[in-house]
């Protein structure tokens, strides 16, 4: 199996807050991620495709394909956005990096997974909230 992967940068802001909760609650839980006017990460998205090189272009996908897919999909809603109000597809959704891995990896996998080569898939997402903060979604790993 062969894997190729693409690497994009974000900026935004969010605030972690569960309102079915109480307010003491999410500030025990969430400490200054909670803070009511939010705060910001400077987010690393990688996307991993997975799949057998087409034998006519020796691609899997096209990464000019894939840049434009994240930019679209990804980027272009989330960058320098509050990701608890701007974005629709993350709405009713804590925002924490494990929640925002799997929406993205979601919102990403039917363009991606057409632009792939036949059998090509997409295989994971990586999130970077920080250099020490990262969390991944594959869907595949243990099957």
């Amino acid at each position: 199996m062969t894997f190729v992967t693409r690497r994009a940068h974000f900026n935004a802001a969010h605030r972690l807050h569960n309102p079915d909760k109480s307010e003491e609650w999410n500030r025990e839980t969430f400490g200054k991620c909670n803070l009511p006017n939010w705060h910001g990460h400077n987010y690393i998205i990688e996307v991993t495709v997975t799949g057998e090189p087409d034998p006519e272009t020796g691609y899997i996908i096209d990464l000019s394909k894939l840049k434009a897919i994240i930019k679209k999909k990804i980027l272009d809603p989330c960058d320098h956005k509050n990701l608890n109000l701007d974005v629709d597809f993350l709405q009713g959704i804590i925002p924490t990096t494990e929640n925002l891995v799997r929406a993205f990896f979601e919102q990403l996998r039917p363009d991606v997974e057409a632009a792939c080569s036949k059998d090509g898939k997409l295989y994971m997402v990586k999130l970077y909230e920080t250099e020490r903060n990262i969390a991944e979604y594959c869907p595949y790993r243990g099957l």
